[in-house]
């Protein structure tokens, strides 16, 4: 009876049963109804309190991220930062992740135009969420230097990479919207 802590236990022990014990026992010998109606209410509550927890439990749970769902476009994720800077980051840096693991990172170099460096990425699947693993590697943008952070809410995820020059950069999936 671990299941649901120790305040739901002490109801069922000390409450529910004694009260399904007398009201069946009062069912029993007055064969009045109004025992058994209130019996069925009793049960009846006490199933639709437990079936609303379960209903709102899951619908208010963090996403399973599976490798299916990392694959696809980032962007930069700018309702964590607004501003100039949010702005001109989204402008300059995306990546993707292929179904070949690799991450095709995109960023505007000096002449204003996009460089992709392509870099072989790992899928983590021995968690919950599964993971991206890029590695650590100095001689890669400052961005992508070391892997990200996963952060998941309850209807989408964010990689947030740790960045010596801007701090966290955080990136989003970029949804298709028809």
């Amino acid at each position: 009876m671990l299941l649901f802590g120790f305040g739901f236990n002490f109801l069922m022990l000390f409450v529910i049963m004694p009260s399904t014990i007398v009201l069946t026992l009062l069912w029993a010998i007055t064969r009045k109804m109004i025992f058994g109606k209130l019996l069925g209410l009793m049960w009846g509550g006490l199933l639709a309190l437990l079936l609303l927890g379960t209903l709102l439990h899951n619908l208010n749970r963090k996403m399973k991220v599976t490798k299916s769902k990392i694959y696809g476009k980032y962007v930069i994720d700018r309702s964590k930062f607004s501003g100039e800077q949010a702005e001109w980051q989204y402008d300059n840096f995306k990546f993707r992740i292929t179904e070949k693991n690799q991450m095709l990172f995109s960023y505007k170099g000096a002449d204003k135009e996009f460089k992709t460096d392509t870099i072989k990425v790992s899928i983590l699947e021995r968690y919950y969420s599964h993971r991206l693993e890029i590695g650590k590697d100095s001689t890669r943008h400052h961005i992508i230097q070391d892997n990200p952070t996963l952060y998941r809410d309850i209807w989408n995820f964010n990689y947030v990479f740790k960045s010596d020059k801007f701090g966290n950069v955080f990136f989003k999936k970029k949804r298709l919207i028809f």
